[in-house]
């Protein structure tokens, strides 16, 4: 089943280092699509003019159709003069990775955008589905489903909300390792010996003796020309080398089997529902008249302290798209959540400097 993956990103620049990441990542360059930027300046809407008409058929071949509320939402992403990113991918394991991946380059919160451009007219339809969401294409078919990250829930068109209530399980598996081993070296060594022996040698010695005596017939018989000889003999010490196998050395390998236990947390997603009690507050969108009312206002508050309207209108905008999300509140309860949404969208601008403005616009729309 194939998943489409969107973030939307202020600068060019944002989304070209999200590309070199997820590819850097393993995801193919191929399956990135980057949308051109269509300033808010140009006068120009998704249904006006070739590059209008461009833009609103990139997306419908994105999402399947050019009414679907996605192609809707991410064609004014791109008339506000943003960056549309989209990964196409098989596989399910890769979806989370891909988020991740697109969270490190700080994607704008798709859905606050949405209910300014709901406020200010300029977005009609029902869609808006943040960043994390995929969208699953089937084919030929063009039917469509959407899969929720862990933070985002979805809105369906006849008004049902669906929260998914998600689990981690531990899955455990095996990898050989090298713990280390011997090394065995052989070579040849030489030591010195010494051995005792005995030799014996034979030396001939000649001796003369003056002798007077009558010639007996044994010294007759001898008395003829004649030789004999007598040798000498020694010993000498021969040496032979015999080798003979003293010792083994044997290396061979031991193997056991132990259990290990291995402790770890997993994540579950808890969903609890409270009921709410009804103010009778109304609450509406808002319209050009609240923008010349935020101008009157801000010409009684602000305008003496310098700076323009323009500097102020993103505050009333935003505190003017709190009223479908927190209708029929008090402000002293919802001001720490206003508060951190305000700091990670506008993180240039001081909350303390604009949380009055912010509070005004919502008043304005609930009251």
């Amino acid at each position: 089943m194939q998943h489409t993956i969107a973030a939307v990103f202020e600068r060019q620049n944002q989304a070209e280092q999200a590309i070199d990441d997820l590819v850097a990542s393993g995801f193919s360059r191929d399956n990135v699509r980057l949308s051109q930027s269509l300033p808010e300046s140009s006068g120009q809407s998704a249904d006006e003019g070739s590059f209008g008409a461009s833009i609103k058929s990139f997306f419908s071949d994105i999402f399947g159709s050019a009414t679907h509320p996605d192609t809707e939402l991410y064609s004014e992403a791109v008339r506000q003069g943003h960056y549309v990113l989209t990964l196409d991918m098989a596989d399910d394991d890769l979806v989370e990775r891909a988020t991740e991946v697109l969270d490190r380059h700080d994607p704008i919160d798709i859905d606050d955008e949405a209910n300014k451009w709901r406020a200010g007219g300029k977005l009609t339809g029902s869609g808006a589905q943040t960043m994390a969401q995929q969208s699953s294409m089937q084919g030929a078919s063009g039917q469509q489903s959407s899969m929720q990250s862990a933070a985002a829930q979805s809105q369906s068109q006849s008004g049902a909300t669906a929260i998914p209530v998600i689990q981690e399980a531990l899955k455990v598996g095996k990898r050989a390792v090298e713990r280390g081993g011997v090394r065995v070296f052989r070579r040849v060594v030489e030591t010195p010996v010494r051995e005792s022996v005995n030799l014996r040698e034979e030396n001939v010695t000649v001796e003369r003796h003056a002798v007077d005596q009558p010639a007996s017939a044994a010294d007759l018989a001898a008395f003829q020309e004649g030789s004999f000889e007598v040798r000498e003999t020694a010993e000498e010490a021969v040496v032979e080398k015999v080798a003979r196998v003293v010792e083994e050395v044997v290396i061979g390998k031991e193997v056991t089997q132990r259990e290990e236990q291995i402790q770890d947390t997993v994540r579950s997603t808890e969903v609890e529902v409270e009921q709410l009690s009804g103010s009778g507050q109304s609450i509406r969108s808002a319209t050009q008249d609240d923008d010349l009312y935020f101008r009157q206002h801000w010409n009684t508050n602000y305008a003496s302290a310098g700076g323009s309207y323009d500097d102020y209108a993103p505050a009333y905008r935003y505190g003017s798209a709190l009223g479908e999300r927190y209708g029929g509140r008090r402000w002293d309860e919802i001001e720490p959540d206003v508060r951190r949404g305000w700091e990670s969208q506008y993180r240039g601008s001081a909350w303390k400097n604009f949380k009055d403005a912010v509070r005004h616009g919502w008043e304005r729309i609930t009251s």
